[in-house]
């Protein structure tokens, strides 16, 4: 494992993760943040937001986009290239396109964008819009420290060539079931991706949303994974 400072994690509940860099910048991944019933209030007014990912557009992971992008003017808010588009047909000036297999440099981070299994859509007062495709991110710091971020993801097999290609050491996986994998999914994407720690993510937020990190911890013991599960509350740090 990469020696070197890491970032501060914290759980903002559902999908928001923010992390903190060693150097002090903010980057939210996911930022639902204020209309997040999940989210703890003291959350919900930041001191600073350097920098956005977005890995689809759905109302869980991008609705507040909008009012952070405007209150906080992020240097770079990376989402694929219809998600930018909607952006910038909004006013917004600095979205930062990519595709799938790409990458681009974020304050100093390399951010690649890989494959999601998932639908993606912007609401607006007419109807949905089509937001593209979704995607997840493989995020490697200056230093070597590098972790996958699946976003909203549906198992599938090509998880390996992450851990061939890129070799994360923390994994960000949904555990929810209904709308993305269940635990004994994300059991198998922690056996694909061979990382060392998890830290699930859309969970609990709505009843419909039923697995749990317990569960996850049972699967991954039951397909005999080396993985440890870190189970973070709202508002959590790791």
């Amino acid at each position: 494992m990469a020696d070197h400072p890491r970032p501060k994690f914290t759980y903002y509940g559902h999908s928001t993760v923010r992390f903190d860099l060693p150097s002090g910048e903010v980057v939210l991944i996911d930022p639902w943040v204020e209309s997040n019933p999940a989210c703890p209030d003291r959350l919900k007014n930041l001191e600073r937001l350097d920098a956005v990912l977005i890995t689809h557009g759905h109302f869980d992971h991008a609705s507040d986009l909008l009012d952070l992008a405007r209150r906080y003017r992020p240097s770079k808010i990376v989402g694929t290239f219809e998600v930018c588009q909607w952006l910038e047909r909004k006013g917004i000036a600095n979205a930062s396109p990519m595709n799938l297999g790409g990458a681009q440099e974020v304050l100093g981070m390399s951010v690649r964008m890989v494959r999601a299994d998932h639908s993606a859509g912007f609401l607006e007062p007419d109807g949905t819009v089509s937001a593209g495709i979704a995607c997840g991110y493989v995020v490697r710091l200056d230093g070597g420290f590098t972790f996958y971020f699946s976003g909203d993801t549906a198992l599938f097999s090509d998880m390996q060539l992450i851990a061939e290609l890129w070799r994360p050491e923390l994994a960000f996986l949904p555990i929810g079931d209904l709308f993305t994998m269940d635990p004994r999914q994300a059991a198998g994407a922690c056996r694909f991706l061979q990382v060392r720690r998890v830290i699930p993510i859309h969970w609990g937020t709505f009843d419909a949303l039923t697995g749990t990190p317990a569960e996850l911890q049972a699967e991954l013991a039951d397909i005999g994974a080396t993985c440890e599960v870190i189970a973070l509350k709202p508002g959590d740090s790791y």
